[in-house]
C-alpha cells in the first residue's frame, strides 16, 4: 500500500512540475507577443520576468564522428573514433526513417513550436491514470536541446554539467523549454530532425542513424525499409534495453510499437504494418561491427601505421592532443598508399616462408615501396596483430617499420651495407674494374684491424673503435681482388679494405645520403662494423629507402603514406614531394651494375627475376642471427629480414627447421631472398619492364692511365704497385733479360691501359741468373737447370699466375682470365715478345723463351 502512495505521489508531483511548466509556458507565450506590462497580474509578471531571466543563447559544440583510413583503391582499412557516428545530411536518410522517428517521439513536431502543450497534458494524464511515469512530455527538439547539452558538457569533461543536463528538475526543465522555443526561431523543423538523426544514440556503440544502419543492417540510412526503420526508431527512448543485438525480444517488441503508431498516424497502411510485423530480426538484420579499432581492421599493422604517421602531421594539429581530436573526432577522410593486391602477395609469400606461430621463433618481415615517389605500397609480418602481451605468433610491434611508426629497435643488416661502400668507391674515382688488395680471412681464420693501422683514428675516423677481427663467410687467401668478384662473393675483409681506402665517414655519410638510419632515428654509428658490416640496427623500412634511392637514379624520396585527407568536405593541402637528388645518377647506374652481377652471379642467383633485370644484395649479420635480402628494379625496391625479434646477438640461426625446410646455417640467400622474389614477381605484375640506366665509360672500363714502369722490381712491389695505380696484375711467363733472375723484365701491355686492365708481368729467365728473388713463382730456367743436375728430365714446371681467391667460387668478369700454361721450350728458336724492357739482351738467346699468351680483353657485366 505504501509502494503505491509513493508512486501515486510521484505521479501528483510530477503533474504539478508539468502543470507549472505550462503556466509558465503560457506566460512566457504572452510575453513573446505583447510587452511585459500587457500581462496581468502579479503571478504573470514575475513569471515572465523570471522566464525571461534564463539563458536563451543554445550552442553546440560540433559532433564528434568517426574518421576513415582507405587503402589507394577506396577499401576501408579503418574508422578511427571516440564515438561510432557518421554524419549525414537529411536527405541521405530515408523518409520512412524520419517518420517513423516523429512518430514515436513527436507526433506534432511539424506543428508546434518547440512545446507540444497537448503533449504535456496528455502525459501527464496518462501517467495519473496509470499510476506511474510512463509517458514524457518532451517533445523531440526539446530531447535534442537535453542530448546536446548533455554532449556538450562530457565533451568538455564536465560530469557535473551532465548530470544537470538531464536531472529531473523544475529550473532545469524551464531551461530546455526556452532553449526549445529560441531553437525553433533558429533552425528549420529539418534542420533540427538532421541534428537529432545525427546526434541521438542508438544503442551498441552506435551514435547517430548512420551508424546505426550500417553496424546493425550493413546498409546506409538511405536505404532502410519500414520495418527496419521502426526497430531503429523504437531504440532512442531506452537504448540500453533494446537494441537488438543484447536484447532481441525487446527489440522486436518496441519495434511493434513504433509501426502500431505510425499506422494510426497514417504513415504507412495496413499491409505495410503486417508485413513489417511479421518480419524477424534475422531477415532484416546483417551486424557489422565497427573497425574502430586496429583490431577490428583487415590490415591492422597498416592501421597502426597509419595512426601513428598521421599524429606527426602537422596538417592536423598543431599539438598531438589536436591531431589526436581530428583523426578519433573529426570524421576525416585518409586515402593511404597501401596497395592491397600488393600488400596480400607481401603477407601471402613471408608467411608462405615463416609460418606464423613457427616453432622455430623466427621472424620474417618485408618492405615495399616506389622509388620514385616513396610511398609505402606494402609490409607484412609472420604474425598476427595484438595491443596485449604478446606471444609466439603475436605482436603489437611491427618488425618491418621505424621505431616512431610502432616498430622495433631494429636489427643489425649485415651486407647489405656493402652497396654503400660500393657507391662510395664510383663517386670517388674508382670503377666497376677496380680492385682492392685485402686481407686473408675464412673457416676459422680471422682478418685483425686495429685502429693505429686506420686512417684518421677511431671515432673522428669512422675506424674500427677498438681491435676488430673479421672474418670471411667463403675463404679468402688474401691480396687483390676486384670489386665486381668481392661483391659476388661478399667478402668482408675486401670492403674493409675499401672503407679504409676512401676513408670511413665517406661510406657512413653516404648510406645515410641514401637514407639509411637507426630504426630509433638515431644516425649510424662511426665505427666501422656499423656501417661497413651492416652491424647497426636498422628496420627493413631504412634499407628499402635508401636502395630505392639507388633503384631512383640517386635520388631520394621521403615516406609518404597518405595521399589525401579530406575534411568538411574539403581537400587539406598537403606538402609535396620533397624528392632530393643526393648520390651522382652516372656513380649509381655504375653501382646498379655491381648488385646486377651480383644477381647473376653471386648470391642472388637463384632468386633472380623472370624477364627484368634486377640488382639486390644478401646481408647476414654476425653469427647468423639476422639475416636479408634487399634488392630492386627501376619499379620498385624491396627489403626482406629474416631473424630473430626477441633473443637479438644472443640466438643463432643455425639447425633449425622452419615450417618444413631444415636450414643447417642462416644466411640471406636461404629465406629472405626467395621471399623478396616471391613479393617482386607479384608486385611487378602488369607494371613496364623497364632498366637500368648505363653509366659513363669512364666508370665502366676506366680511364687511360699510364702503367707504371715496374721493370727490375721483384714481383710483389711490382704487383703493389700497378694496383697503387689501379691495375691488376699477375705474372703470365719469362723472358730473356739482362735483369736479374725472378724481376720483372716486362709488362704485356705496356704505355697506357684502361684503370682496372689486368697487366701480364713477365720474369726474368734468361741463361743467365744474379741470384734474384721468384716470390714464389717457378722460373723456367732455374727449374731446367735443378733437372739437369738431379738427373730429372721432361718439360719444365710453368708458371702460376695468383688469383684474388684460390677457391675461385665465382667467376670475375672484369678480369682476364688466367693465362696458360707456358708450353715447353722448343728446339727450334722462336721469336722472344718485345716487352717495355729497360735492357734487352744484346745477344741472341741461346734457348727459346715460351710465347707468352695474348691477354683477353674484359668482359663488361652481364645484364640481369
Amino acid at each position: 500500500m505504501s509502494s503505491r502512495t509513493t508512486a501515486f505521489g510521484g505521479v501528483i508531483s510530477l503533474l504539478g512540475a508539468f502543470l507549472a511548466s505550462a503556466l509558465v509556458l503560457g506566460l512566457l507565450l504572452a510575453g513573446l507577443v505583447m510587452p511585459a506590462v500587457g500581462a496581468t497580474g502579479a503571478l504573470a509578471r514575475g513569471g515572465v520576468d523570471v522566464f525571461n531571466d534564463l539563458p536563451s543563447e543554445f550552442k553546440t559544440d560540433p559532433l564528434a564522428q568517426q574518421s576513415r583510413i582507405l587503402a589507394a583503391d577506396g577499401t576501408v582499412i579503418a574508422t578511427p573514433q571516440d564515438q561510432n557516428r557518421t554524419i549525414v545530411p537529411l536527405k541521405a536518410i530515408a523518409p520512412i526513417m524520419r517518420k517513423a522517428q516523429v512518430a514515436i517521439e513527436d507526433r506534432r513536431f511539424y506543428e508546434h513550436g518547440g512545446v507540444d502543450l497537448q503533449g504535456v497534458v496528455r502525459a501527464a494524464v496518462s501517467n495519473l491514470q496509470a499510476g506511474a511515469t510512463e509517458s514524457g512530455a518532451s517533445s523531440l527538439t526539446q530531447q535534442y536541446v537535453k542530448i546536446s547539452l548533455q554532449y556538450s558538457a562530457l565533451s568538455s569533461g564536465d560530469k557535473e554539467a551532465a548530470a544537470a543536463a538531464v536531472k529531473k528538475d523544475y529550473m532545469r526543465k524551464l531551461k530546455e523549454l526556452k532553449y526549445a522555443i529560441t531553437l525553433e526561431k533558429r533552425m528549420t523543423k529539418d534542420q533540427i530532425l538532421e541534428g537529432y538523426l545525427n546526434l541521438v544514440y542508438y544503442g551498441d556503440r552506435a551514435y547517430g542513424v548512420e551508424a546505426a544502419s550500417q553496424h546493425y543492417f550493413s546498409i546506409p540510412a538511405s536505404k532502410l525499409s519500414v520495418s527496419q526503420a521502426a526497430l531503429l526508431a523504437g531504440l532512442t527512448q531506452n537504448p540500453g534495453t533494446t537494441d537488438p543485438v543484447n536484447n532481441p525480444k525487446r527489440a522486436i517488441d518496441r519495434r511493434n510499437v513504433v509501426l502500431a503508431a505510425m499506422y494510426d498516424q497514417k504513415v504507412i497502411t495496413q499491409k505495410q504494418y503486417q508485413q513489417a510485423k511479421a518480419r524477424t530480426l534475422k531477415q532484416d538484420m546483417k551486424v557489422t561491427n565497427p573497425k574502430s579499432t586496429c583490431l577490428s581492421s583487415p590490415y591492422p599493422y597498416w592501421c597502426d601505421f597509419i595512426i601513428n604517421y598521421a599524429m606527426e602531421m602537422p596538417e592536423l594539429g598543431k599539438t598531438r592532443e589536436e591531431r589526436r581530436r581530428t583523426l578519433y573526432q573529426g570524421g576525416i577522410t585518409i586515402t593511404t598508399t597501401l596497395d592491397p593486391r600488393i600488400q596480400d602477395a607481401t603477407q601471402k609469400a613471408v608467411t608462405s616462408k615463416v609460418p606464423i606461430g613457427d616453432k622455430s621463433e623466427v621472424g620474417a618481415a618485408a618492405y615495399v615501396t616506389d622509388p620514385k615517389t616513396g610511398k609505402v605500397l606494402a609490409f607484412a609480418q609472420n604474425t598476427k596483430y595484438t595491443v596485449g602481451k604478446q606471444t609466439l605468433g603475436a605482436t603489437g610491434i611491427n618488425w618491418a617499420l621505424d621505431k616512431k611508426y610502432g616498430g622495433s629497435s631494429g636489427f643489425q643488416f649485415g651486407s647489405t651495407a656493402k652497396a654503400f661502400g660500393l657507391l662510395t668507391a664510383m663517386e670517388s674515382g674508382m670503377n666497376t674494374k677496380s680492385s682492392v688488395k685485402a686481407k686473408a680471412a675464412g673457416g676459422n681464420s680471422q682478418a685483425t684491424y686495429t685502429p693505429k693501422e686506420w686512417p684518421g683514428g677511431t671515432v673522428d675516423g669512422c675506424g674500427p673503435g677498438g681491435t676488430w677481427k673479421v672474418y670471411n663467410d667463403s675463404p679468402f687467401a688474401g691480396g687483390n681482388i676486384s670489386l665486381m668478384e668481392a661483391t659476388a662473393k661478399s667478402t668482408n675483409t675486401a670492403f674493409v679494405a675499401l672503407a679504409e681506402q676512401l676513408g670511413g665517414c665517406k661510406v657512413r655519410d653516404t648510406g645515410m645520403r641514401l637514407g639509411l638510419h637507426q630504426a630509433d632515428g638515431g644516425q649510424i654509428p662511426p665505427y666501422a662494423p656499423a656501417y661497413i658490416l651492416g652491424g647497426s640496427e636498422v628496420s627493413p623500412q631504412g634499407v628499402a629507402t635508401a636502395y630505392a634511392t639507388l633503384a631512383n637514379d640517386g635520388t631520394r624520396c621521403p615516406v609518404v603514406a597518405i595521399t589525401k585527407i579530406v575534411r568538411n568536405g574539403k581537400e587539406v593541402k598537403l606538402p609535396s614531394s620533397a624528392c632530393k637528388q643526393v648520390a651522382d645518377p652516372d656513380a649509381v647506374r655504375a653501382t646498379d651494375k655491381f648488385l646486377e652481377y651480383n644477381m647473376t652471379n653471386g648470391s642472388g642467383i637463384r632468386n633472380q627475376l623472370d624477364g627484368r633485370q634486377s640488382a639486390g644484395k644478401t646481408g647476414t649479420a654476425n653469427k647468423n642471427n639476422e639475416s636479408w635480402f634487399a634488392g630492386y628494379t627501376p619499379n620498385l625496391a624491396t627489403a626482406v629480414w629474416v631473424g630473430t625479434p626477441d633473443d637479438g646477438n644472443k640466438r643463432n640461426m643455425v639447425d633449425l627447421t622452419i615450417g618444413d625446410k631444415y636450414i643447417p646455417k642462416m644466411h640471406g640467400a636461404a629465406v629472405a631472398a626467395p621471399i623478396w622474389k616471391s613479393v617482386m614477381s607479384t608486385a611487378l605484375e602488369g607494371m613496364p619492364v623497364e632498366k637500368f640506366k648505363q653509366p659513363s665509360d669512364k666508370l665502366l672500363n676506366g680511364d687511360n692511365t699510364t702503367i707504371p714502369d715496374v721493370t727490375g722490381m721483384r714481383v710483389n712491389a711490382a704487383v703493389d704497385a700497378l694496383q697503387a695505380a689501379g691495375f691488376n696484375a699477375g705474372v703470365g711467363g719469362t723472358m730473356r733479360s739482362s735483369v736479374p733472375f725472378g724481376r720483372v723484365a716486362g709488362t704485356s701491355p705496356s704505355g697506357t691501359a684502361k684503370s682496372g686492365s689486368f697487366i701480364t708481368l713477365y720474369t726474368s729467365g734468361a741463361g743467365m741468373s744474379f741470384g734474384g728473388d721468384t716470390n714464389g713463382f717457378t722460373n723456367n730456367a732455374n727449374q731446367t737447370r735443378q733437372n739437369r743436375r738431379s738427373g730429372r728430365t721432361g718439360t719444365p714446371t710453368p708458371p702460376r699466375t695468383p688469383t684474388a681467391d684460390p677457391t675461385q667460387a665465382t667467376a670475375d668478369p672484369t678480369r682476364t682470365p688466367k693465362a696458360t700454361k707456358t708450353k715447353a721450350p722448343k728446339p727450334k728458336p722462336s721469336k722472344t715478345p718485345k716487352p717495355s724492357a729497360s735492357t734487352k739482351s744484346p745477344t741472341k738467346p741461346t734457348k727459346p723463351a715460351p710465347q707468352p699468351t695474348k691477354p683477353v680483353k674484359p668482359t663488361t657485366p652481364p645484364a640481369a
